[in-house]
């Protein structure tokens, strides 16, 4: 069965209380009655099959239940994992830095969208996509001159991807 759905977790594998092996993510989610469970990399990439549309604070619950800490879920469906995957929102810039994608639990108002997109920069980037934030550093995230603090105190909580690892996973689990 193709995947339905893939979760991007925020906050597993950081640190050394929140780990969390890629075994035991796949049975917590196969708990729930999800099907073909498959992880991607160690960041937090979940994808899956779901006969009806997952509730993210169900999937929450009972990753904070099985590992004993908090994990914010952002849910994409297929269609919108193909989406983010194809959309170019920055198509003729040049960039040393790998163009990241913010995935939010929510599309910010009209007023936080101008708000946030004033921390552009030539050298940082900004684009919305439908539930997505688009972020083109000129290099290293690290070296960044935009605030990602207060860019995320705008939006609400986030998780970030680089595009590159949306679209493998894109590739691999959802492209028939």
């Amino acid at each position: 069965m193709p995947a339905t759905h893939a979760a991007f977790l925020r906050g597993v594998n950081l640190g050394s209380t929140r780990k969390t092996s890629s075994a035991e993510l796949r049975a917590c989610f196969e708990e729930l009655g999800f099907e073909d469970v498959a992880t991607f990399r160690t960041s937090g990439n979940v994808v899956f099959h779901a006969k009806r549309a997952p509730a993210a604070k169900r999937i929450e619950k009972a990753l904070r239940d099985s590992f004993g800490f908090e994990v914010v879920v952002f849910l994409r469906s297929a269609a919108q994992l193909g989406k983010i995957a194809a959309h170019d929102p920055f198509p003729r810039a040049r960039s040393e830095g790998k163009l990241q994608v913010a995935l939010l639990s929510s599309k910010p108002s009209a007023a936080v969208r101008k708000k946030v997109l004033a921390h552009a920069t030539e050298q940082d980037r900004l684009a919305f996509g439908d539930l997505e934030l688009y972020w083109l550093p000129s290099g290293r995230m690290r070296d960044a001159g935009v605030n990602l603090r207060e860019i995320e105190k705008l939006t609400d909580a986030w998780t970030m991807r680089t595009k590159a690892t949306v679209e493998l996973l894109q590739a691999r689990f959802f492209d028939a």
